[in-house]
């Protein structure tokens, strides 16, 4: 049924048990995988009297998100090809993540999403408002939720 998958990690712990059932997941269906991370943008931040300032320069934060992004995507990659599965690897920066998994799995060509939840309920789901649940309200892409 699914054929391209679009599987979105940030490294945590949890994204990497997703990424494990992902990968199984695609196995079983036949289907191959887009790993995607989104990158941070450089904050530009306005400094005031006798504030901190970060010696990072736009380079260097560019270069940081890239080596983060590459191992990241690198853990996907590994597991894909122990499983047999044919692995792209996309990044893209960004620092509304949610838009950016749902254009990665747009421009891909991808026909499902598969994300981890962290399962937040009630009041503090509502107030915490994960990227899993703005991916579920705004893609027009079906969306594959792992708990």
């Amino acid at each position: 049924m699914f054929k391209h998958i679009l599987v979105p990690t940030d490294g945590s712990q949890l994204s990497q048990d997703t990424v494990r059932r992902a990968v199984s997941f695609a196995r079983e269906a036949g289907a191959r995988i887009t790993a995607f991370y989104a990158k941070p943008e450089y904050p530009v931040t306005y400094y005031g009297e006798g504030a901190l300032i970060d010696s990072t320069t736009p380079e260097q934060f560019s270069d940081l998100a890239e080596q983060q992004a590459q191992q990241n995507l690198g853990f996907v990659e590994t597991l894909c090809h122990e499983a047999g599965v044919h692995c792209n690897k996309l990044t893209s920066s960004s620092d509304i993540p949610y838009e950016a998994i749902i254009e990665a799995a747009t421009q891909s060509d991808c026909d499902l999403i598969f994300m981890a939840s962290h399962g937040r309920r009630g009041f503090s789901g509502l107030l915490l408002g994960s990227e899993t649940n703005k991916v579920l309200t705004h893609s027009k892409i079906p969306v594959l939720v792992y708990r």
